[in-house]
């Protein structure tokens, strides 16, 4: 089944100030006519995940949130997007699990197995930092109890 869906490097490549701005303009335009069109939250979505900042990265995440509540026809893009957008802000369980829908629906859908890689060795990452993190204090705790030991038996 051809699809549309963007892989994940693509979420890397930032639109620059303006082009974000072009769509914040657009979709800022249509919310206060109190009409914004499925497409317009969708772009702007795309942009803010996009970003390098991680607030529009939440913000992003959010309307393609929205509209998968609220768009039946849109929930399988909304799958990816939503796994995408939580991948790049390393929240790997919540990514894995959007993935994970989208994969029991489109199980050869290339994009999304190329995802699920990506977050698995960033959550695995994760996984050995916060052991190095526990290790190098648990290595520092046993050497201010051997200290405190010596002071005592001084």
């Amino acid at each position: 089944m051809p699809t549309e869906l963007p892989y994940a490097a693509d979420a890397e490549l930032s639109l620059t100030y303006d082009e974000l701005d072009v769509l914040r303009i657009q979709y800022q335009k249509e919310l206060s006519q109190d009409h914004v069109t499925v497409q317009t939250k969708f772009n702007y979505a795309w942009g803010l995940v996009k970003s390098p900042i991680r607030e529009h990265q939440v913000d992003g995440v959010r309307l393609f949130q929205d509209i998968y509540r609220a768009e039946p026809t849109r929930r399988r893009e909304c799958l990816y997007y939503l796994a995408l957008g939580h991948y790049k802000m390393g929240n790997f369980e919540e990514a894995r699990k959007f993935n994970a829908l989208l994969l029991e629906k489109e199980p050869t859908n290339l994009q999304a197995q190329s995802l699920s890689q990506l977050i698995e060795k960033g959550a695995a990452r994760d996984g050995y930092i916060g052991m190095a993190l526990v290790g190098g204090v648990a290595a520092l705790g046993t050497l201010v109890v051997a200290g405190l030991i010596r002071r005592a038996r001084k």
